[in-house]
Formats: C-alpha cells, sequence, structure tokens
C-alpha cells in the first residue's frame, strides 16, 4: 500500500546520549532521514554552557554532584522518587557532568576558581614604579609593567589581572570576541551541516540556490569580522593599541562604504582594506537575490523536474507568487538571522562576565569577613558561621540559579542559533506497537 506519510523517526540511544537527545526533542523531533544534531550538541551544549560558567571551583563541586549520580544510579533508579525536580536533575546526570567538567577547564582558561586565581607558572608582569604599598590594585600597561624577559602565561589568563585596576576591561575585550568567534564558527558549521540533508535527499536546487549563497553571505560579513579579530590580535602591540582599530566602527563603516584618515583607530588595517571590503559587500548584496529570486524560477519552470523537500510542505500546484512567498520568508529569516544570530552569541561574553562577578562579590562581601574576624577561639567560630553562610550562598546563588541561567541561555543558542541553520524537526518519533499502551489509552466501560 502507496502512502504519502512520512515514515517515523527513531534515534538509537543510550543512557549518556538519551539526555542529549531529548534536549533536541523538545525543539523537534527530527524529519525522517534528517541529520540528527544530537551527536553534535554532545560536545557544543557543554563547552557553550562552561563559557558562560567559567569557574573551575563551580565546576568541580558540580562535577562532583554529577559523578555521585552516575556512581549511584543503580541505587537511586531503584528508590523510584516522585520529585520531578530530582527525576529531571537524574535524567541529565551525564549532561551536567559533562558541564562541570567543561567548566573546569574554561575556569582555568579564565584562571578563576571561586574569584581567585592560581600563579602556577609565575606570572609575567612586573611591579609598576609607581606602585605604592597602600595601593590595593594597580592599572596594568604592558609598556612599563609587563616583564620584557618573560613570555605570556602558558595556559589561561596571568593571574595579576585578578588585582588589576584594569582587569575588567580586558576580560571584556578578550571575552567579548572570543564569543564572536565561537557563534560564527558554530553558525558555519550548522550551514555545512545542510549541505548533508540535501545531499542526502537529492536537492541539487537547495545546494546551489541555498547552501553555496548562505555559506558566502556568512563568511563574506561576519567570517571577515572574525579575520579582523585575529588580525588585530596579531599585528598591534601595545604601543600601538592606541590606533587599533575599531571592529565595531570597522564594519559598520564597511557597509557606508565611509573610509577617513582620522582619528588614527579609523585608519586602515592592511593595504588594500578599501577594495576588500567594497568586493566582499559587494558580493553579499549579490547572494540576497541569489537565495531571494533563484530558487523560485526554476521550481516554476521545472516543477516536474526538481522536488522539494517533504519538509518544506510544497505542493505540486503551488504557483510562482506562492514559491516566490516562501523563499522570500527564509531569505529574509537567514539574512536578518545571522545578524542577529551572531550578536546573540554575545550572550556568552555577558553572563560570564556576571557569573564572575556575582562570585568575586560573595567572596569579598562575605567570606573576606571571617578572615578579618577575631582571632583565637572565638575567631574559629566565626570563620565556621561565615564559611557556611558563604557555602550556601554559593551553591543557591551560583551553582543553582547562575547553572540554571547559563543552561537555558546554552539551549537557546543550540535551538535558534545553531539548529535552525539545517534542522527542520517536522517528524514524530516511532512508538512501537502495545497492547498495554491501547488499553491503557481505551480503557472498557
Amino acid at each position: 500500500m502507496e502512502t504519502k506519510e512520512s515514515p517515523p523517526t527513531y534515534n538509537l540511544v543510550n543512557k549518556f546520549t538519551s539526555g542529549f537527545q531529548n534536549i533536541v526533542d523538545a525543539y523537534g523531533v527530527a524529519s525522517y532521514e534528517e541529520v540528527n544534531p544530537a551527536p553534535y550538541t554532545v560536545i557544543t551544549f557543554p563547552f557553550l554552557f562552561a563559557v558562560m560558567f567559567g569557574d573551575a571551583g563551580h565546576g568541580l563541586l558540580m562535577s562532583l554532584f554529577a559523578f555521585w549520580m552516575v556512581v549511584k544510579e543503580k541505587q537511586l533508579l531503584a528508590k523510584k522518587s516522585d520529585n520531578e525536580i530530582w527525576n529531571t536533575m537524574f535524567g541529565g546526570r551525564y549532561i551536567i557532568l559533562l558541564m562541570g567538567l567543561f567548566s573546569i577547564y574554561t575556569g582555568m582558561i579564565y584562571n578563576d576558581a571561586f574569584a581567585k586565581s592560581m600563579n602556577i607558572f609565575g606570572s609575567g608582569w612586573k611591579i609598576p614604579a609607581n606602585f605604592s604599598i597602600t595601593d590595593k590594585v594597580a592599572t596594568l600597561d604592558p609598556r612599563v609593567s609587563f616583564d620584557s624577559s618573560r613570555t605570556a602565561y602558558p595556559f589561561g589568563v596571568d593571574p595579576i589581572w585578578q588585582s588589576a585596576a584594569n582587569k575588567i576591561n580586558f576580560l571584556n575585550s578578550y571575552k567579548m570576541k572570543v564569543s564572536i568567534i565561537l557563534g560564527v564558527a558554530q553558525m558555519l558549521f550548522g550551514v555545512l551541516l545542510s549541505l548533508v540533508n540535501h545531499g542526502h535527499f537529492r536537492k541539487r536546487i537547495n545546494v546551489f540556490c541555498e547552501f553555496f549563497p548562505r555559506v558566502i553571505f556568512l563568511m563574506s560579513i561576519f567570517g571577515y569580522l572574525v579575520v579582523m579579530i585575529f588580525m588585530k590580535w596579531t599585528k598591534y602591540t601595545s604601543n600601538e593599541s592606541g590606533c587599533a582599530p575599531s571592529l565595531l566602527i570597522s564594519l559598520i563603516n564597511m557597509f557606508l562604504m565611509k573610509y577617513v584618515d582620522e582619528p588614527c583607530y579609523l585608519l586602515p588595517m592592511y593595504n588594500g582594506q578599501k577594495t576588500v571590503q567594497m568586493v566582499l559587500v559587494f558580493v553579499a548584496l549579490i547572494c540576497v537575490p541569489w537565495m531571494l529570486i533563484l530558487k523560485p524560477i526554476i521550481l516554476h519552470m521545472h516543477k516536474q523536474k526538481y522536488e522539494v523537500t517533504p519538509a518544506e510542505g510544497h505542493d505540486e500546484d503551488e504557483g510562482f507568487g506562492d514559491l516566490f512567498i516562501h523563499q522570500a520568508i527564509h531569505t529574509i529569516e537567514y539574512c536578518l538571522g545571522s545578524i542577529s544570530h551572531t550578536a546573540s552569541y554575545l550572550r556568552l561574553w555577558a553572563l560570564s562576565l556576571a557569573h564572575a562577578q556575582l562570585s568575586e562579590v560573595l567572596w569579598n562581601m562575605v567570606m573576606r569577613m571571617g578572615f578579618t574576624a577575631v582571632s583565637g577561639y572565638a575567631g574559629s567560630i566565626v570563620m565556621f558561621v561565615i564559611f557556611s553562610f558563604w557555602a550556601v550562598l554559593t551553591i543557591g546563588i551560583l551553582l543553582v540559579m547562575e547553572g540554571l541561567s547559563a543552561f537555558l541561555h546554552a539551549l537557546r543558542l543550540h535551538w535558534v542559533e545553531f539548529q535552525s541553520k539545517f534542522y527542520d524537526g517536522q517528524g514524530y518519533a516511532f512508538v512501537p506497537f502495545s497492547f498495554k499502551i491501547l488499553l491503557e489509552d481505551n480503557p472498557e466501560p
């Protein structure tokens, strides 16, 4: 018997991958034989979470809690708790474990553990000449306070930044640029995965009319922005940093075709920059009508020759107007989405900054009081009370509340910014035939 109904989708999972598959299925079950994002989510989801939650101490606590659930999973499963919150955490124990382990890694990169830094390799900075012993912090200037005989810190951020007055300025610039790089890389990977779908379903028209212009559009604007980030990092020394170009202003001027010689931070970054940027803008503009018009014209002229993926919902009797409107929606969504989605990845920087500042506030406003309390036995009692209060706040605010916030933001980045590039999620899950389910759904009167 022939039918036009799409087959159900069945993804083989185990206790490790089932949590990540549930994250994907919450967005939408994959269409039959469509690329499944879950295998890639196993790595990208905890990593993006860790970028926002980067603290080695908090990540260690999270990992230990998840590791306990993994080790005791048989005993915990036997208890069959009715607590929905507990069942949700236990079901995602492997997700929490990976999020904690990745957070330890990013925390070491940020050199941040409970708002304190670890000086393992020795700092590459020297005490500024104008530094007074009464000063609590100093402004780090690489032109005068960086030891030229030393190299950069071997792994992560130099611990001296923990005591620097310009710490936030330095970390803001660093984390903001890293967020853009990670965002463009993940979006590009999503567009590349769409090529797998087009090739599997033999949609050559989608390869030529959607995949190629999308990749070119993304790379000609935001891929170029990533290139400029690396150029700015490597080209300008501390003596030239005052005239290093502003990337945001450079990107805006790129579309305005505005090039001036003053002030110095608006000077070109390399020879021929004006020509290169004009070509890139022209190429990006060409990609818009390429995505918008070409596919509806080909489909209208060769309806019988080209088929459209079932997820797109086209009918053979659709006219040119319907095809054009449908393609216009996808084109506008992608072009505007490329801009808004790139900006959306800045949440990686914002939440990382918020987490670090909250951790620092708890340390300075609570834990430090214990070290300055009275000495002797009374001081020990006060220290115990203050530490208990600090530990409760750390677990309640930084691990639970901030962890949930970073989890939800990582979820949004995968559902909207990543999966929208290649994943339709219009299928339905395979459910095996069962008399028990039928009897439960249709009980006898």
